[in-house]
């Protein structure tokens, strides 16, 4: 009851003096709902931002990459809120960064070394990204750790390297079939964010974003269901939460498991899935197109 009056004086404050409207029951009624709703506005303006990520992988030409972001720009509606990014093969970044110029579309490199310079044949430095306006760079996607042998401190390594050049590292992170069917998922995915913490903080997860990707739901065309990427989330966010509150509520943790046109609303209807880093999806523009429509 204590509970209920004071925040029925803090809703009827500024009419208090009007002692008419403070002692009518249909007014009290409206002017709860009235200053509930738009609090309620307040914060969800103030609320995490949606993060739709296309990640071309090894695919693409000039004249489809042309094609394919002629199409996304023709149908993305300026009023959605969601941020916008497309993640190219390193050879296209340059006219990436031309055809997305004083656009909504970010870019971003799918991999960087975690050297700054050097005799390291065939790598690409953060210095480099940044300096031809990349915004983002994936770090430590599955496909890197399996068949490139990327170990969880080589990737921190590389995240590290993205914030000291400017850029927005998105931490891929996730397990396979076997250590899902073991019970060990958040075992492997907390092993993973830690070992970026225990090297250079939580407040460099604060300046970057996470992608949880199922390693078994990656270009297979199964997903887990929402409640399964839900609980997932909602346990990363958890464990971030350890070690600080804020940076846990205010971390983008993306779902990267075959999100389509199909399934994308109701993902990104659940309360810690705050985007999607899509796949095959994110080839054809209309797809794309569909699931940043479900983002908003």
């Amino acid at each position: 009851m204590l509970v209920f009056r004071l925040v029925l004086g803090y809703y009827l404050r500024p009419f208090v003096k009007r002692q008419n409207i403070a002692k009518n029951p249909v007014v009290i009624k409206a002017v709860v709902k009235q200053r509930y709703l738009s609090d309620l506005k307040r914060v969800l303006d103030m609320a995490r931002q949606r993060l739709i990520a296309g990640n071309w992988k090894m695919n693409g030409s000039s004249d489809s990459i042309k094609e394919l972001l002629a199409g996304i720009h023709g149908d993305l509606d300026p009023s959605w809120k969601s941020a916008v990014l497309v993640c190219a093969p390193a050879v296209y970044l340059p006219l990436v960064s031309d055809l997305v110029a004083e656009s909504k579309v970010a870019m971003g490199a799918q991999n960087l070394s975690e050297q700054a310079s050097g005799a390291y044949t065939g790598e690409i430095s953060g210095a480099m990204l940044a300096d031809i306006k990349a915004q983002f760079v994936l770090v430590g996607h599955s496909e890197r750790r399996s068949l490139y042998g990327e170990s969880s401190e080589v990737v921190a390594d590389k995240y590290n390297a993205a914030l000291e050049n400017g850029l927005k590292p998105v931490l891929c992170i996730g397990e396979t079939l076997e250590e899902r069917e073991a019970g060990t998922t958040m075992e492997v995915v907390k092993a993973q964010i830690d070992a970026v913490i225990n090297q250079y903080g939580i407040e460099a997860i604060a300046k970057g974003v996470i992608a949880y990707e199922p390693v078994w739901a990656i270009g297979t065309g199964k997903t887990a269901t929402p409640e399964q990427a839900q609980g997932v989330h909602a346990e990363i966010r958890a464990h971030l939460a350890q070690f600080d509150a804020q940076v846990a509520e205010e971390t983008q943790i993306l779902y990267g498991g075959s999100m389509n046109p199909t399934n994308a609303e109701q993902l990104l209807a659940q309360a810690d899935i705050d985007g999607g880093l899509i796949g095959g999806a994110s080839l054809k523009a209309e797809q794309f197109i569909a699931i940043c429509k479900a983002a908003g």
